[in-house]
C-alpha cells in the first residue's frame, strides 16, 4: 500500500471495544490518535495505559501501536489500524514535568494541554478568563518539543493557544477542530487558523455535529464545505480529518466530559442525549465515505489523498 492509500482520523474518543477496532479495519481506518486520558491524573493514567497495553495483546490482529510514522506505514501493509495513543489534558503528569519522559516511553505520542478548563500548564476554551501560557506551561512545551510529542490545542484558550504556537520549536496541531461557521468556544476564528498554519502547524476537521452550522442534520456535504472552508485559509497541505468520534458512549460519558474535572462545575449546558453523527458517518466503518462527498465537489484526487491522510503522515513525519 503506498502513503496515498493510508487513511488517518486525527482523534477519536469512542468506547474501546474489539467491535470498534473492527470497524476501524473495515473503514479502512489505517491509524487513529486514540483518547487514553481526559480528567484522570498520573494513577489513572498509568491505569489507561495499562488497560490498552492489554488491548493491544488481545486484538494484535486487528491493531498495532503507533510509535513513529513507520509503524503507520506498517499498519498499513498488515492490515492493520494503527492505535496512537494520546491525552486531551496533561493532568497525568500532575506537577513533575519529568513524568513526560516516562509515558513518552509507554507510547503516549500526542498531548493537549489543557482540557476545556484551566491546569498548571494554562487555561482552555471554557475558562472564564485565558491567563494564557504558565511558565510552568512553557516547561512542558520546551520538554514535549524535546521529545517529540505533538502538542494539541484543541480544547485549549485562544490566548493560551496563541503563546503555546509562539513558544513551541515545532510545529503544534489543533487535532479536532471546526471553523467559525457556528460561534461555539471549541471552533476556531479563521485568524486562529491562520495562526497556527503560518508557524507550519496543521488542522484536523471534527465531523462534530454540535459544532457545525447544521447541528444533527449535518451531511457529508456540510463536512467537506467545511473542510474547503479551511483548506482556503489555510491551504490543502495542512489540513486533515479529526472526527471526534465518539461511537459507542453514552450519556453519562458527556456527563463526565462536561464538568470541570469530570465531577466539578458544569461547563456548558449539558446535552440531553448522545449527539447524533453526521449523516453518512454513523460508524467508524463508514470513515471512507469522506471520500465522495470530497469527489461531489470537484476536488483534485491529490488534494482527497492529503486529507485523508497524507497530510498528517507528513505533519507528523515532521513533529515526531
Amino acid at each position: 500500500m503506498t502513503d496515498q492509500k493510508i487513511h488517518i482520523d486525527g482523534l477519536v474518543i469512542s468506547r474501546w471495544s474489539r467491535e470498534l477496532f473492527e470497524d476501524m479495519r473495515a473503514g479502512g481506518v489505517t491509524a487513529a490518535n486514540c483518547t487514553c486520558a481526559i480528567w484522570e491524573d498520573f494513577r489513572g493514567g498509568m491505569a489507561n495505559l495499562a488497560a490498552w497495553k492489554q488491548m493491544f495483546r488481545e486484538n494484535a490482529d486487528l491493531i498495532l501501536q503507533v510509535n513513529t510514522t513507520a509503524d503507520i506505514r506498517r499498519a498499513a501493509e498488515i492490515d492493520r489500524t494503527g492505535i496512537i495513543l494520546g491525552w486531551q489534558n496533561t493532568s497525568p503528569i500532575e506537577n513533575d514535568v519529568s513524568n513526560l519522559a516516562l509515558f513518552y516511553e509507554l507510547g503516549v505520542r500526542v498531548m493537549q494541554l489543557t482540557y476545556n478548563t484551566r491546569n498548571l500548564t494554562g487555561s482552555g476554551c471554557h475558562e472564564t478568563r485565558d491567563a494564557g501560557l504558565s511558565d510552568f506551561g512553557r516547561e512542558m512545551v520546551a520538554e514535549m518539543n524535546r521529545l517529540g510529542i505533538l502538542i494539541d490545542l484543541s480544547h485549549v484558550g485562544p490566548v493560551t493557544s496563541a503563546e503555546t504556537i509562539a513558544a513551541s520549536e515545532r510545529p503544534v496541531a489543533y487535532t479536532h477542530c471546526c471553523p467559525t461557521l457556528k460561534a461555539h468556544p471549541r471552533n476556531k476564528t479563521d485568524d486562529q487558523l491562520r495562526e497556527i498554519a503560518a508557524r507550519d502547524g496543521f488542522v484536523g476537521f471534527a465531523s462534530y455535529t454540535p459544532f457545525l452550522p447544521k447541528g444533527a442534520d449535518s451531511t457529508l456535504d456540510d463536512c467537506a464545505a467545511a473542510m474547503e472552508y479551511v483548506i482556503d485559509l489555510v491551504g490543502e497541505e495542512r489540513v486533515g480529518i479529526g472526527t471526534d468520534w465518539v461511537q459507542g458512549q453514552d450519556k453519562a460519558f458527556f456527563d463526565y466530559l462536561g464538568r470541570d474535572h469530570g465531577v466539578g462545575r458544569q461547563l456548558y449546558p449539558p446535552y440531553e442525549k448522545v449527539p447524533p453523527p453526521v449523516q453518512g458517518l454513523e460508524r467508524l466503518r463508514d470513515f471512507g465515505n469522506f471520500i465522495p462527498a470530497m469527489e461531489a465537489r470537484n476536488w483534485t484526487a491529490t488534494r482527497i489523498e492529503r486529507v485523508m491522510g497524507l497530510n498528517w503522515l507528513n505533519f507528523l513525519d515532521e513533529v515526531w
